[in-house]
């Protein structure tokens, strides 16, 4: 018997030896503690078969226990580890202190009845050591963490098997085939050769399971080789700075690139060397007070470095800063090339895109003077009234009326000489008439608002700019409208009536006021005033009376200073 713990104790230390050797820093830590434990439990079984007395053999036992109370504890942490399923910091931290309330209570054993009892004894049969075990209350707790922590792995195993694509099959399978030969040793082990505790050897099997997934690990893990080849001699750089500033380390690529990195020394701060102090002192200054300013461009030798900025990580813990400088000289001759071509396209396209608006913009001018040539009594009306619409929207813009933006305000000053195309379709003889028109004939005037409302839906039916359409046809449509709703073509009132036809209605029939027409003479500013404010609340929107008093000193100073 002895010669079977000594030769388990001899395979446990070999196989951690190994595992030492194949160690890499991103390996799971439990996996090492695993490494660790298991020549410590074989120990104490080793030990136990060369106790003489009771008190050797219950200090042997004793030290076999860590197995029980840390051992498979790490075991199963490692699994979910290696399962990719995360354990909940608390989780982990409370079961490491169960482990440690289990194994305090090992130790309590020849002093205490709680783990084993006083009527514990030790024999010598053939030359081997006996412990007759009389257990107390606490060793079955201790076998229910036991089976707690057999069963937590299998659940690990089982749900990675189910539900976890991205975990090598057989690396599950080698779990699975340690945990249940790690169960029948701890669980039947005597009952297969009388006296001898097969968990050492279950120990060490599952030490050479271990050792396959390890190696498993390097293969499936390629990525942890090359960070490591990437970090050291890469094309990216880094360097590493803790929060007291102070020089943590760097690569070759970084030393490469800013040479007096060379002149840091490790834990020393960085502030002695101006070199530094100019770029990553200064580059750390503005990325603490703003972490938006996390990237940056650097040039250098005719190249262009970028520099990113990030926190230094260790595990969870933010320990410093971290640049990484990569050399994007030729990404960024590229989007030089590229900026440069996309300007002159954007200027190419903006000079045509402007031609084609301004001969669009003519040809709308055009129409509408030609219509405003047919009526002899309306010379200039669409030039006044389009500045009277801008002196207008100039006091509501600075008041920030209803939130209106400035294309709002462009929009209707460029629609404001499209308000009246609908006379287009009036006969002659009406739209030329010197007097007062017979009912019929108005009839047919106010025809001109729906007519004209078609006419700006056609010519504008193909325009990018969908709120220009909207604005220009409701403008021809609505400008008659009263805010009682008496006005025409639809008989609208109050709200229903769009914003724009509202403006366009105040400066249409102010021009009509205080300009000459064949059938009556100009009317003074003064009376024009009183019509326009009696208006307010019933012919016109009561909410735009402020801007059009503001608007009234421009508007005649304007209507003075030319021929109406």
């Amino acid at each position: 018997m002895t010669l079977f713990y000594d030769l388990m104790l001899a395979l446990s230390l070999a196989l951690s030896t190994i595992y030492l050797f194949m160690w890499h820093r991103h390996f799971d830590v439990h996996i090492t503690l695993v490494f660790v434990l298991v020549p410590v439990t074989n120990l104490g079984f080793s030990l136990f078969a060369r106790s003489q007395d009771l008190h050797e053999a219950l200090l042997a036992q004793k030290l076999t226990y860590i197995g029980g109370s840390y051992l498979l504890m790490f075991i199963m942490f490692m699994v979910f580890s290696l399962c990719h399923i995360k354990l909940n910091r608390i989780i982990r931290v409370s079961l490491m202190l169960l482990s440690s309330l289990m194994f305090s209570f090992v130790l309590t054993i020849g002093f205490s009845d709680v783990f084993y009892k006083s009527g514990t004894t030790f024999e010598l049969v053939n030359g081997n050591a006996r412990l007759n075990k009389n257990y107390g209350y606490m060793h079955t707790v201790f076998m229910g963490v036991v089976i707690a922590y057999f069963a937590l792995s299998f659940f690990a195993i089982l749900h990675s098997y189910l539900r976890k694509n991205q975990v090598s099959r057989k690396m599950i399978y080698l779990l699975f085939l340690s945990e249940v030969v790690a169960i029948v040793a701890y669980f039947a082990g005597r009952s297969i050769i009388k006296d001898v505790q097969l968990l050492p050897a279950a120990y060490v099997f599952a030490q050479s399971m271990y050792l396959i997934i390890v190696y498993k690990i390097g293969l499936y893990n390629v990525t942890d080789t090359a960070i490591d080849s990437m970090v050291e001699s890469g094309d990216t750089g880094f360097v590493s700075i803790d929060f007291k500033r102070r020089y943590l380390g760097s690569n070759k690529t970084a030393r490469k690139i800013f040479s007096y990195l060379e002149k840091l020394t490790v834990d020393k701060p960085i502030t002695k060397i101006e070199d530094v102090n100019s770029t990553f002192v200064k580059w750390l200054d503005d990325f603490v007070e703003d972490s938006s300013k996390n990237k940056l461009y650097f040039e250098k030798d005719n190249k262009i470095y970028l520099v990113n900025i990030t926190y230094l990580f260790d595990g969870r813990k933010n320990r410093g800063y971290q640049f990484f400088i990569t050399d994007d000289t030729k990404n960024q001759q590229y989007i030089k090339l590229i900026d440069s071509f996309n300007d002159e396209l954007r200027n190419e396209v903006y000079e045509k895109t402007n031609h084609i608006i301004e001969m669009h913009d003519k040809l709308v001018m055009s129409m509408a003077t030609m219509v405003e040539r047919r009526d002899n009594s309306t010379g200039g009306h669409i030039k006044r009234t389009s500045m009277g619409v801008k002196l207008l929207t100039d006091e509501m813009k600075k008041a920030h009326y209803a939130n209106l933006d400035e294309e709002f305000y462009n929009r209707i000053i460029k629609a404001a000489p499209m308000h009246d195309l609908g006379k287009i379709a009036v006969d002659d003889a009406i739209l030329r008439k010197p007097g007062k028109y017979e009912p019929w004939e108005f009839e047919q005037m106010k025809a001109h608002a729906a007519e004209g409302a078609k006419i700006v839906h056609e010519i504008l039916s193909g325009t990018d700019d969908h709120d220009f359409h909207i604005i220009a046809e409701n403008v021809a449509h609505y400008h008659h409208e009263r805010w009682d709703g008496s006005g025409y073509p639809n008989g609208l009132k109050a709200d229903e009536i769009p914003i724009e036809a509202r403006i366009m209605a105040i400066a249409d029939v102010y021009d009509a006021l205080v300009s000459k027409r064949v059938y009556k003479e100009k009317m003074s500013f003064k009376d024009a005033n009183k019509i326009i404010l009696d208006g307010m609340g019933t012919q016109f929107d009561k909410m735009l009376e402020p801007f059009y008093l503001r608007a009234r000193p421009k508007l005649e100073e304007y209507y003075s200073s030319i021929e109406c």
